[in-house]
């Protein structure tokens, strides 16, 4: 009954967030800052985390590939589809989970604990619209980081594998080329976004209606990593059945 009441405290949440808006003027404000702090200041880990797995991705399927009877061009193929059908969207969402994830909530649990959220409601903002809106609209560029992880990612793949003699350049190229469904990387997309909406509401969740003290933001930051890490492994599950079968 707990988990039904904490769900239906999350849509009359989404409900008020979509009510009464803020002056556009201090929302768009809101707005550039997530996006600096939630999106620009993701590229770095983002970067540095796809361009290594890709090639840790790259030269594990080359170690499997004894078979002189297998052609080479499989380790770039193999790279590719767990790049983009898995890695890129799936992966780096629960890593996402971590560091946007807890920002959130601290940043908002903070604002409860410090009674912020209570002095704006009583000046009749909108607080559900002024603090979780802006992490809404500036998560919506999430695909964007997606595409950075995912070219990182076959780059590392195709640096490891050549540059680790596993294989020729072509012959890594002609694997990314080979049986290309551009589905997939529609799919991933559509991953992306629902993902991008998982990452921005419940960590606002467990952030707006957490009580206690400064020692709680912390307990809350650690819950909302695990639920929101939860949502994510059973949406992404339900969207590939959805999609993919």
């Amino acid at each position: 009954m707990k988990i039904l009441t904490h769900i239906g405290k999350y849509f009359i949440m989404l409900r008020n967030t979509f009510g009464k808006f803020t002056k556009w003027r201090i929302l768009k404000q809101l707005i550039l800052k997530d996006i600096d702090i939630l999106i620009i200041g993701s590229i770095g880990i983002v970067s540095f985390i796809s361009f290594f797995v890709g090639g840790v991705v790259a030269i594990q399927t080359a170690l499997n590939l004894e078979n002189p009877l297998l052609p080479k061009n499989l380790i770039g193929f193999a790279t590719r589809q767990s790049v983009i059908l898995e890695f890129a969207p799936t992966f780096i969402s629960v890593i996402m989970a971590g560091k946007v994830g807890s920002y959130i909530t601290s940043s908002i649990g903070t604002m409860r604990v410090t009674e912020q959220i209570d002095a704006l409601e009583v000046m009749g903002i909108n607080t559900y619209n002024y603090l979780i809106f802006p992490k809404i609209i500036s998560l919506s560029l999430y695909p964007l980081i997606i595409c950075v992880s995912m070219f990182l990612g076959i780059f590392g793949g195709y640096i490891a594998c050549v540059y680790g003699g596993f294989s020729s350049s072509a012959d890594f190229v002609e694997g990314i080329q080979m049986d290309f469904i551009p589905f997939h990387v529609g799919y991933a997309f559509i991953k992306t976004l629902f993902f991008s909406f998982i990452l921005a509401t419940i960590p606002s969740y467990h952030g707006y209606f957490m009580t206690g003290g400064a020692l709680e933001v912390g307990k809350a930051s650690t819950v909302s990593f695990v639920w929101t890490s939860v949502v994510i492994i059973l949406v992404n599950y339900l969207i590939t059945q959805l999609l993919l079968t």
